[in-house]
């Protein structure tokens, strides 16, 4: 099933066009990472998806329904930026005071106060809560009713490491269970291994949307290869490889994707000189900005 359509949407204020045409689509159970510098027009389509900003031109579905409506309020769950609490409440009574509001039953908000990490902390008030934990709240709201679509905007902004990974683990969980989720996040590095597509927009236009290997390909960035030698072989190595050696006992070369096999062969045959080989391939970074500035050089 489709859970999010958005064809050819345009958003104009004024003669400013922030939207420029963006076609996206996100199946059941896809994690889908949105990139984009600030401006870029990631928010202003998130609100687009919700029914909060009305579209200057296009279309788009959420589970077959228009945004803002009745079905599509209680199929999506939104995370927004910035959470903002009331600071008398508890964890717990903010959290179930948003359940009554979902229809949902009490103890619900109760297993995901835990589910988040907040359990011993939710009978305390949220004012006393730090950042990372208020967006936990956030987290924990925008799970209520298993909603069909997730939209999650800087979801791990204040957390630490072991809470970041523990946000991810409630993100595949929410895929496993079939929930399409839509991630904008500026946190490049954690998203390489957690999301299905990268879709990457530059100055309102969609300029990439496609898994990584298919990025990468499609790019044609070098990989990195680094091999390490011994000091006494360092010099010949680098010479019949082609490289550069640096650090007394390693080389450095880069290769294409289509090369990686025949230059694996190449550092193999040397033998037992060579001690050790990492392969770097093009990271989430590197891609973001090659799409981003390339395309945005385009415009």
């Amino acid at each position: 099933m489709t859970a999010l359509v958005i064809e050819n949407v345009v958003k104009k204020y004024g003669a400013l066009e922030t939207v420029c045409g963006v076609s996206l689509k996100i199946e059941a159970g896809q994690r889908v990472a949105l990139l984009g510098h600030n401006g870029a027009g990631k928010t202003t389509l998130i609100r687009m998806v919700l029914g909060l900003t009305p579209l200057t031109s296009g279309s788009i579905e959420v589970l077959g329904a228009a945004p803002g409506s009745r079905k599509a309020r209680s199929s999506t769950g939104f995370l927004p930026e910035s959470v903002a609490f009331h600071g008398s409440l508890t964890g717990r009574e903010q959290l179930r005071h948003f359940a009554r509001l979902k229809s949902v039953a009490l103890r619900v908000a109760d297993d995901l106060l835990e589910r988040v990490g907040l359990a011993e902390a939710a009978d305390r008030k949220i004012r006393t809560y730090s950042k990372g934990m208020r967006q936990r709240i956030g987290l924990a709201q925008a799970l209520l009713g298993q909603p069909k679509l997730a939209l999650l905007d800087e979801p791990t902004s204040g957390l630490d490491p072991i809470a970041r990974h523990e946000f991810y683990d409630i993100v595949e969980d929410l895929s496993q269970s079939g929930t399409a989720v839509l991630l904008s996040s500026h946190a490049l590095t954690e998203l390489e291994t957690r999301t299905d597509r990268i879709a990457i927009l530059s100055k309102g236009r969609l300029v990439a949307d496609a898994d990584l290997a298919t990025l990468r390909q499609s790019a044609r960035l070098p990989i990195r290869v680094n091999v390490k030698t011994t000091e006494e072989t360092a010099g010949r190595v680098a010479a019949e490889l082609g490289g550069t050696r640096i650090n007394g006992r390693s080389v450095e070369l880069t290769c294409q994707q289509d090369e990686k096999v025949a230059m694996l062969g190449q550092i193999t045959a040397l033998g037992q000189v060579i001690k050790d080989v990492d392969l770097t391939p093009a990271s989430l970074e590197d891609l973001y900005r090659h799409y981003s500035v390339a395309k945005r050089e385009d415009l």
